[in-house]
Formats: C-alpha cells, structure tokens, sequence
C-alpha cells in the first residue's frame, strides 16, 4: 500500500527531476544576482540528520539547503522557502560515495540508471582499466564484436571524447570519469604483438594519450595483468604516463604481479610514478594467493616508505576475499600474443595446449601465475558467459564442471574457453581475510567496486556476477564499520568520499561543503546492508533512503525514481 506521505513525496520529486531529464546538466549553476540567491526556493532541504561530511570528522547537525544541483546553503534554515523536504531524522547525511573503479562504461549504455550503484550509494564512478573504452580502431570494434553484440550495442565512437558525447546525449544516472588505457594505446599502434615500440611509434602512442587527455581522460591506467599489456616494458610506460602527467593525469594500475611478485611490482608503480612526475594509485590492492597470505603488512610497508619518502602513491580495495577477472587470465601470456583468435587456435592445439599445462602447473613462473594461487579447481567460480549454451554454467565451480564434463580440470579450463570464445569471466578465492582488513584500515585506501553497473532484471540481470558489483559499499558499512569494529563510521564516509575526490582532483565533490556538487546520501547506519552473495549475487542493497547525483534525487524514499542526472567528469587537461 502506497502512504500519502511517499505519493507527495513523489510528486515533489517530479517536479524537481522531470525537467532536468533529456537535456544536459550545466557545467556550472549560478545565482543571476546576489537577490535571486536571497529569495529563491530552495530545491530540497535536507534536516534533522546527522551530517557526516566526509573529511573524517564527527557528525554535526545541520540543515542542507540545495539549489541548482549545488549546495548553497548549510547551518539554521527554519523558515526558508524550499520545494522538498526530506525529513533525516536518526538518519546520515553524507557525501555521495565515490566508485575508484567501476567497470560501466559498456552496461551504462545497457541501463544508465545503473541501480546496482546507485542502491549503495555511489554517486561517481572512475572507469578505464587499461582497455579504457576508447580509444579505438576498427580491428578493436571488430575484436569485441560479440561482447557489443551481446550487449545489443553499436560502438558508433573511436575518441573518447565522441564516448563521452554519448553518454551526454544518452542520460545516466550517477557520474562518469575515465582513464586513458596504455592497452589500447598499445593496441592501436602496435595490435597484439608481443614488441617494443620504436621511436616514432612511441610517439604516436604519446599522441593518443595527448588526445585522450584532451578529450577528458583523468590519467593514464595500466592492467599489467592482462595480455597485451605484460609486453610493455617500464620505459614505455613511463613516457605514456609522462604524457598523461603534463595535463595533470594521475597513473593508475593493475600492477604487473598481485602475488608472488608483489613487491617488484609496487616497485617499478613507484618508478613510474617517480619518473613520470605524477601521482600513483594501486587498484584493488591484495595478496593473491595462498602461498602469500599474511604478506599484507610487508605490502603496507612497502608503500609506507614510498609515501614517506615523498611519492604520492595509494591504494583502493574492494574487501573481499575472492577477486573477479577473465577466465583468460589463468593462460600465460605468450599464449595470447595475436589476440584471442590465435590464443582459441593455440588451445585447440594438443602440443600447445600439453605446454600451457606445464605453465600452469610450474611452481616457479615468471607470470602471475593464477593457478598455482588457488588451491584447487573449487576456488574458481564461474561469474559470466557470453555463449548462451554455457549459462547452465553459471555459479557453477570450475570443480563440478570438470566431474560433469568427465574431464582433468586444465581440460575443463580450455574448453570452457574454448567454448565461449575466451570471454568467460570468474571468480577467484584465493585472498585472506586478515590481509583484506589490513588493508582496508589503511588511512591511505579507498574503495572500488570493480565491477559494472547492473541490475537484477533485463540483461545485465542475466550473468552470475561477483556480489561485489551489489555489495561493497554497504558491506563494508554493516561488516567492517557496525559488526567488527574495524573502521568508524566517519574513516568509512572519508574513503567512501573525500579520499578518492582528493586522489583523483575532484575539486567540486567528495564532502558536504558549500557552492560544491550536491552529490549526497541519505542512510540509516544501524540498517544498511548488503544482500548479494557468491550464491545468489543479483540483489540490490538496502539502506539507502536517499541517494541525489546533482541535487536530483535517483533514489528517494528507498526506490529507484529513473532519473538521470549524472555528469561527464573531464580531467583537468580537458579542452572544449
């Protein structure tokens, strides 16, 4: 039964979103004189809660004025003329909560209300891990072919600023800042082939960057994990990263090894960062595999000195024990040197696929090895297929898939590839939970979902995905802030929200300050929580009363309303 408080509620939130739908929000909302400011309404005003502003200090009370989609007013309102209210009492009040990275730049385009975000709260997500969207060339656009196919999605760009104009065009719900990708950079200059640059390739691939960061691109990214990306050397991304740096580019990475070789590889982040002049940030900072649990204070260690030293480098996690990649990954990369086409043939090969299990199966690789980081096919469940003959597949163990197939595991490995074209995706339990809480404490980590907006219905609704892509923020809200003491509640609203605003130079969002962005959530601490797990991943968090992206309530009353008045968010070497 509908309330006559939710149905007025409702209304006023119409009024207030429906005209800002279809067309795009200002860049920057003004006053036209000092006695408009005076006396015009204010769209909502936001009273009774307990206002956390993000920076890490203790609630205050307050009332939030918001005008424009900015807040323009903080303190005693009693009186003031306003469109809505919305009534916090017992409730926090707190900066919109931002993704560090997101995996949404194909599903927005699928749903731009991205209700898996928006339930937990994030009203920002940073995007572009390595294979950023764009740029891209025709061999690309015919290389992802199924995954656009799938998707039902024309890739009718090649610039990311033409992405970006887009998404603009389009709507979306919460919003959008991108890396430029050193892979695609790469690809596009020297395809998959396992070389190092010449000279005047170099330069184009500095020229794309350029481009990039002119487009908007908020810095360079690196995912070292993933083939082609091993074959660039420190040098190369050194340059791509300098590039990026002269139009005030942060350098974000995958580093090259999450597990044996985690230190080496902070190291040469450190010396990238160091080298380019730029700022480093690690993405989803772990200690892969069983054979290094309890190495998280060696890797803390590693980046306090760097810190201490005077490079700004920091780190992001999404705090659970098991991570999410391509099934692809567990193949050594000189196996996908050509692209997926030659790596599906080198499969099908006996003597090539007899030597990727010699790989696999050797203790003392050279590569981030994620086989000898499980300890058995049960660690790996299987999250997403793009063949819709191997959705049965779906939540399924890599284990039960080789009894059902009646095969040796690595058998069961290739062939599911080999069956779904390489574009299975997994998850993978191969963390410790002590080292995910030290590094979560960390005051210099923030969080990412890594993983695509999504929903529980249409087509996105349809994979198995990791719970983190529902789950993280509230996770950590009701685990690690309310049951486990492990955080406050104001350290979690900072690494929610002013931390990464800071890391990524977010100037006009990430804490509740007057004339900033009024990206604000409105929540009950002692109720909010998370619902999806490994089992039945595709449930949407609870908690959240209130969620507004640029002042526009997205979610109010604890419903999704549809509105879409997410921005673009163009680094700082943007040029129009």
């Amino acid at each position: 039964m509908v309330s006559l408080r939710t149905l007025a509620v409702a209304s006023a939130l119409a009024a207030i979103a429906l005209p800002m739908l279809g067309r795009p929000m200002p860049a920057q909302s003004a006053p036209s004189s000092a006695a408009h400011s005076a006396f015009a309404p204010y769209d909502i005003v936001i009273e009774h809660g307990h206002v956390i502003d993000g920076t890490g200090s203790p609630w205050y009370a307050a009332q939030i004025g918001i005008r424009n989609g900015k807040i323009a007013a903080i303190g005693k309102l009693d009186g003031q003329p306003r469109k809505l209210t919305i009534d916090a009492a017992g409730q926090v009040v707190a900066p919109g909560f931002i993704d560090m990275l997101g995996q949404s730049e194909l599903n927005m385009l699928v749903d731009p209300r991205v209700p898996s975000k928006i339930y937990q709260g994030i009203t920002t997500e940073i995007t572009g891990e390595g294979d950023s969207v764009a740029p891209l060339n025709a061999a690309m656009i015919a290389a992802n072919r199924d995954e656009y196919a799938h998707l039902g999605i024309t890739a009718d760009w090649t610039t990311l600023g033409q992405y970006f104009a887009r998404l603009e065009r389009q709507g979306m719900g919460i919003n959008l800042a991108s890396y430029v990708g050193a892979t695609g950079v790469r690809h596009i200059v020297l395809g998959e082939a396992d070389v190092a640059p010449t000279p005047a390739q170099l330069d184009q691939m500095r020229a794309l960057v350029r481009q990039a960061m002119l487009e908007g691109a908020v810095g360079l990214s690196t995912s070292l994990q993933y083939a082609p990306a091993p074959y660039a050397k420190t040098p190369e991304l050194i340059a791509l990263a300098g590039e990026a740096a002269k139009y005030g580019g942060i350098y974000a990475t995958h580093v090259r090894s999450e597990s044996d070789a985690i230190l080496p590889a902070i190291d040469e982040a450190a010396t990238i960062g160091r080298e380019a002049h730029t700022s480093v940030e690690i993405w989803h900072l772990k200690a892969a595999g069983h054979a290094n649990w309890g190495r998280m204070p060696e890797i803390v260690a590693r980046i306090d000195n760097y810190r201490a030293a005077g490079l700004d480098i920091a780190a992001d996690t999404y705090a659970y024990t098991a991570w999410g990649n391509p099934f692809s990954a567990f193949i050594p990369p000189w196996a996908h040197e050509g692209g997926d086409a030659k790596l599906l043939e080198r499969l099908q090969d006996p003597a090539t696929r007899a030597r990727i299990r010699a790989d696999l199966l050797n203790p003392h690789s050279d590569w981030d090895n994620e086989w000898q980081e499980i300890s058995g096919p049960q660690d790996i469940l299987i999250t997403g297929v793009q063949n819709p003959d191997l959705k049965p597949l779906l939540g399924k163990r890599l284990s039960e898939i080789a009894a059902q197939w009646q095969e040796d595991p690595i058998d069961a490995l290739c062939d599911l590839l080999l069956r779904d074209h390489a574009d299975t995706e997994v998850a993978v339990f191969a963390m410790s939970e002590p080292d995910v809480v030290l590094a979560l404490r960390q005051p210099w980590v923030s969080i990412d979902n890594d993983a695509g907006g999504t929903s529980p219905d249409g087509l996105l609704g349809q994979q198995h995905t990791h719970p983190r892509a529902y789950g993280t923020f509230p996770r950590i809200l009701r685990k690690y802030v309310r049951e486990e003491n492990v955080l406050t509640l104001e350290d979690a609203i900072r690494k929610f929200s002013a931390l990464p605003a800071q890391r990524l130079r977010l100037g006009d969002r990430g804490v509740l300050k007057l004339g900033l962005a009024a990206d604000i959530v409105v929540f009950d601490p002692a109720t909010i929580r998370d619902l999806a797990t490994y089992e039945d991943p595709n449930q949407l968090s609870v908690g959240m009363r209130f969620v507004l992206v640029n002042g526009v309530p997205v979610i109010a009353e604890g419903r999704m309303t549809g509105a879409l008045p997410g921005k673009v968010l163009r680094g700082p070497g943007y040029q129009p």
